[in-house]
Order: C-alpha cells, then sequence, then structure tokens
C-alpha cells in the first residue's frame, strides 16, 4: 500500500498590501497638495509684492534720522523699496526725514508738533546711545526694543590746518589733557607755540551735543582710580573727578557756541587760531567731512577744517537704530522696523553707509576727496559709561557749568512706602537718588521741600533745606534728604503753588531757576488744578522763568494735568515705573 505524504503549508498572518498602498497614496496626494499651495502662496505673495497689491495695502515707515546720516539712510530705504518688501500682507513704504536728534526727543517726550514735524516716526536712527538712553531716562515705555549700531564714527578735535600740525608734531594730544590744557594761561606753549595764547575747546553742551559728552567721558575716564574707561556713578563722587569736571567747565569759552555745527562754522570763518574766541572743538568724524565738503547743506569752506585723533582710548558714536513704541506704532511698523534695520547691516547696504563718511565693519572704503580727514585706524577704543551714568555727567556738567537754583519738591505720601523694585520702597530710591545729586555736584544750588498733608500746622509742605551753594551745605542736603519718610496724603497742587511763589520772590539773576517734583500719586486735596493754573497765571512775573518739572513714578500719577503743567511753565514731563528708574530721570532733568 502507497503512502500518501500530507502537504502541510506554513500560513503567514499580517496586514494585507492593498489598504497600506491607499495610505501611501492619499500621504503622497496630501503632501502634493501641501506643497503645491505652499508653492503657490509664495508665488501669489511675491506677485502681490511686485504688483504693488497687497492684501492690506501699503503701510508706512516712518524713520527720524540725524542729519548726519539721513542721506545714506534714505538710498537704502529707496533700494528696499525696490524690492517691493512686504509685511503682514501690507507693501511697505519707507519715509526717512532728516531731523535734529534735539528735536526729536522732545517731541516724543513732551508732544510731537505734526505741523512742524509731519507724523511721529516709528524708528529712529541717532548718532549716539546717549540720545535713546535719555529717550529711556524720561519715558523707557517709548522704546520698541534694544538700540543696535548700524555704524560708526569716532570723535575728533577739529582745528585749523596749522593748529592741528602743531598738535601733532609734539608729543600728541590726550582728551584725558582737556582740564590742564584749558586751564592754563599759555596752554599753546606746551606745543611750541606760546604766542597763540590760551588752548580753548568750545564745549557746547552735552546735554544737545553728543560729541561733546563723549569727549567729556574721555577726560574724566582719565581722572579715575584706573586710569580708563567707563565712568561709573561712582566715580562721579570721587574728589579728583570733581576737581577735573570743574576745569573743564572753568575753561570753556567766555561765549560757547550752543551746538557743534555752530562752532565750526565760526572756527572755519576765521584764519587766525583763537580769533573765534576758541582753538577747536570735539566733533565726529562723519560730522567734519560733511561740513568740509559742504554735505551739510551749506557751502564748503576755503579752508577745510582738520581732525585730530587724540591718542588713548577714543570715543566712538554708534549711530543707533532704535524702534519706537507706542499707540501710534502698528504690528506691521513693528516688523517692518526690524526687517529694515536687518536690511541697512547688510554688506551692501554698508557699503551705502562707507561712502556717506560713516565706519562699518564689512569695509574700509572711504569716501572720497575728504578734506582735513584722514580716517586713522581705532587702535584703542573708549568702553562706553552705562545709561544712567550718561546722564549723571550731563547732570554734574550742568550744575557746575551754569549755576542752577534747583529746588526739589518730594512726595512723602502714604503710596510712597510701596515697593519700588530690588527690595527698596519708592522712598527709599529718591532718597538714593538724591543723595547720589548731592555727592556728585560740583557747584550750583539746590534745595529741598517735602510735600503730603498737614507737615507745618495746616500746611500740606515744608522746607527741609533752604536753596544754597551744594558746596556750602552739602551735609545738611544729605541729613534732609534722610529725614523724608512717608505720612498721609498727595496735596500736590498747594505745595506746588507755595514753591513757585517762595523762587520768586527768591529769584537768582542771571542763573537757571526751576524746581524738580517728585510724586507718585494723583493730587487728593487743597487746590484743585483749574485753581492751581489760574494762581500760577497771576503771580508770575516778566522776566522771571522757574520750570517747573515733574518725575511721575508709577501708573497713578495722573498724566494730562502734569503734561500741561510742565509744558505751561517750560518745563519737561518724566514717567518711571518704578523707583530703579528714577536717578537716570532727575539726572536727565537737571541736564536739560
Amino acid at each position: 500500500m502507497s503512502r500518501h505524504r500530507a502537504l502541510r503549508t506554513k500560513v503567514r498572518r499580517g496586514i494585507a498590501k492593498w489598504p497600506v498602498a491607499i495610505v501611501g497614496l492619499v500621504a503622497l496626494v496630501v503632501l502634493g497638495w501641501l506643497g503645491w499651495t505652499w508653492i503657490g502662496g509664495v508665488a501669489e505673495r511675491r506677485a502681490a509684492a511686485e504688483a504693488g497689491a497687497c492684501d492690506e495695502g501699503e503701510a508706512a515707515l516712518r524713520v527720524s534720522a540725524a542729519p548726519s546720516v539721513a542721506e545714506a539712510v534714505k538710498q537704502v530705504a529707496e533700494e528696499w523699496s525696490r524690492q517691493r518688501p512686504v509685511v503682514y500682507d501690507h507693501c511697505i513704504r519707507v519715509e526717512v526725514q532728516s531731523i535734529d536728534s534735539e528735536v526729536v526727543l522732545a517731541g516724543l517726550t513732551q508732544g510731537w508738533d505734526e505741523e512742524k514735524l509731519g507724523a511721529r516716526p516709528h524708528a529712529w536712527v541717532t548718532d549716539s546711545t546717549l540720545w535713546a538712553n535719555r529717550l529711556g531716562a524720561q519715558d523707557a515705555s517709548l522704546l520698541g526694543a534694544a538700540p543696535e549700531s548700524i555704524a560708526s564714527s569716532p570723535v575728533l578735535l577739529a582745528l585749523h590746518q596749522d593748529a592741528a600740525q602743531a598738535l601733532q608734531a609734539g608729543d600728541g594730544f590726550r582728551w584725558t589733557d582737556l582740564p590742564d590744557l584749558t586751564g592754563a594761561a599759555d596752554g599753546w606753549g606746551r606745543f611750541g607755540k606760546p604766542e597763540w595764547g590760551p588752548f580753548r575747546v568750545a564745549m557746547p553742551d552735552p546735554a544737545t551735543n553728543a560729541a561733546t559728552a563723549m569727549a567729556v567721558q574721555s577726560a574724566l575716564a582719565g581722572a579715575s582710580p584706573e586710569g580708563k574707561g567707563p565712568v561709573t556713578t561712582a566715580m562721579l563722587a570721587l574728589d579728583p573727578v570733581k576737581t577735573t569736571l570743574g576745569k573743564l567747565t572753568a575753561g570753556k569759552p567766555a561765549q560757547a557756541p550752543a551746538g557743534t555745527w555752530e562752532a565750526l562754522n565760526l572756527l572755519a570763518d576765521t584764519t587766525g587760531v583763537g580769533e573765534a574766541g576758541f582753538s577747536a572743538v570735539p566733533v565726529f568724524e562723519v560730522d567734519l567731512y560733511r561740513h568740509n565738503t559742504g554735505k551739510d547743506g551749506g557751502a564748503a569752506p576755503l579752508n577745510p577744517l582738520y581732525g585730530v585723533a587724540a591718542g588713548g582710548p577714543t570715543p566712538v558714536a554708534d549711530f543707533p537704530f532704535v524702534p519706537l513704541a507706542g499707540d501710534w506704532v502698528g504690528e506691521a511698523q513693528v516688523r517692518a522696523a526690524q526687517a529694515f534695520r536687518q536690511f541697512l547691516k547688510e554688506d551692501p547696504q554698508q557699503a551705502i553707509l562707507a561712502r556717506a563718511g560713516l565706519r562699518v565693519g564689512s569695509t574700509t572704503e572711504r569716501p572720497k576727496p575728504s578734506p582735513g580727514v584722514r580716517w586713522a585706524a581705532i587702535t584703542d577704543e573708549l568702553a562706553p559709561a552705562d545709561a544712567n551714568t550718561t546722564q549723571q555727567i550731563s547732570a554734574a556738567w550742568a550744575a557746575a557749568g551754569d549755576g542752577q537754583v534747583v529746588t526739589v519738591l518730594v512726595d512723602t505720601s502714604k503710596s510712597m512706602e510701596e515697593p519700588g523694585g530690588d527690595g527698596r520702597s519708592r522712598v527709599e530710591w529718591v532718597r538714593r537718588a538724591l543723595a547720589g545729586q548731592v555727592e556728585r555736584s560740583v557747584s550750583g544750588s539746590l534745595g529741598l521741600w517735602e510735600f503730603s498733608r498737614q507737615l507745618d500746622g495746616d500746611k500740606p509742605y515744608r522746607q527741609l533745606v533752604p536753596t544754597g551753594p551744594v558746596a556750602g551745605q552739602r551735609q545738611a542736603l544729605l541729613d534732609g534728604v534722610a529725614r523724608l519718610e512717608p505720612r498721609s496724603a498727595t496735596q500736590l497742587y498747594t505745595s506746588v503753588l507755595a514753591l513757585y511763589e517762595h523762587a520768586l520772590a527768591n529769584y537768582q539773576d542771571g542763573k537757571r531757576n526751576r524746581i524738580v517734583v517728585l510724586t507718585d500719586g494723583a493730587n487728593d486735596g487743597g487746590l484743585t488744578f483749574g485753581e492751581l493754573t489760574s494762581r500760577l497765571a497771576e503771580v508770575r512775573q516778566p522776566g522771571k522763568d522757574v520750570p517747573i518739572s515733574v518725575i511721575a513714578i508709577g501708573p497713578d500719577p495722573e498724566r494730562e494735568p502734569l503734561a500741561e503743567l510742565t509744558r505751561a511753565t517750560g518745563g519737561t514731563l518724566s514717567f518711571v515705573e518704578d523707583g530703579r528708574g528714577i536717578d537716570p530721570a532727575l539726572a536727565q532733568l537737571l541736564s536739560a
């Protein structure tokens, strides 16, 4: 009998192939659709940009630029516009306006005059971060982002050609030499030219002339214990530094020009050394180039001025791009400002800035011809002071230079006990700021009042230290500051009127008489705002200007009445979120 073998088949169980194929096909279709949609979207956006037909229409990015850089920024803006930039479905149109930084700062903080200046800017290109620091000190909420440098320019000393040659032929010149040179009766004798007499340097107000401010920083750095920068607030209280500052202000020409451009023009209009009343003026390299070539709007001088690069650490202006913030700045402008700033920093655009006389990292190209400018290499750059210290230097200069007469009125209401940041109360920050000003002051007069409710009988105010020379009552002022303690209410308007009347009665002719108010709350008793403004108009005296400036701390002070009060009297209004902003705000105010 034959045997049949049983055939056993091994069965494999698993997923059928046809569902996998279907899933793969669907995935490919979806990916293809997504890719097609993305490519189509890009193509549509490009087409929209090229056609100028953006879904949300056109949006303007307004940029205020310092005259030193405005023309170059305009060229870059035109180049960017040719690329039809689109942000948030808006076609972006860049409008660049050449406007002095001092005007921009005043407009942003004290009220923008659209009839004179046009619409408010969304971004600001200025010559130095010093301006951004001042804006932050007065109202930090206006800074949309941290400033970023797009170019640079060193500070030079501008002189006649023969004076520049004498300066370079001797042992050289350093910024730290300025205090002793300007204070000597025969300063030019050091350079073999005693017949030229004093070495006078025009030093326009550093609060409004960044080149002066940076030259002063360099001179003060040499008086520090380390002999170099950066200058700090602690250094400003050192006797050698205060002595240096005193020498600088004492050595200014009797008739000092108000601004750097005025000084350059006065110097260029004369031929003899010292004939203008001074021999030299600090200036940014780019501005000297523009002045000598007539690119500043005037005619090129027949005899160009010559720039001398001082030895030692060189102060350098950083030309920052400053995005602004406010209810007039939309999201499209925020993004457009970011994109335009980045475009400015790309190599082709950096070359445009270089051809305009600025220095950039990507090229050593220089404009030609450039009479009077050597474009010397920078081997040692000064470390700049921080934001707070820059304000303190300007405040110390103002006090030393023009003999200010300042009376400070401090709110000692109960709310001043509230936290002010970093574990300190608001009043602690006020005491710290005022004590620092007293310790750093070189000269000038200062007085101290406080206000709350029923501090002197029924009066809500009280004089703690009479207004007098700081040098003669420094300890009394420090003791008065230490006695500031929160009490009860905020009877602001009655107290302001009393101090204003007192300041008029004790007005000092020939000096800057002013009132500074620090408050953290709304008026809650005594005179109303209407009564205050009426009384101020009644007691005001022709020829006796007493500006009232206010630092408003925290969110509670009433902004509109305070803004009206400061505008009406010629003062300024500053806002600080907490106590940490009081010190720079006070210094900025005192330097203005």
